[in-house]
């Protein structure tokens, strides 16, 4: 039988992968709160990367 993520206790059917509500709930938290994410480059959003040029690519 499969673990809960959160705190290993078995899961429940009702709330697969969780064993209850409140695991559930403290997913989502961590998903909402940036707890969970993926370690990337800095982006400066102001100035992005040059992209190489495609003569056949259209213009916005």
């Amino acid at each position: 039988m499969a673990s809960c993520p959160i705190c290993a206790k078995p899961t429940d059917p009702k709330y697969r992968p969780f064993c209850s509500r409140r695991c559930a709930d403290v997913d989502l938290g961590r998903w909402l709160t940036g707890s969970y994410a993926i370690p990337g480059e800095a982006v400066d959003d102001e100035n992005p990367p040059a992209r190489d040029a495609d003569p056949e690519a259209p213009v916005h």
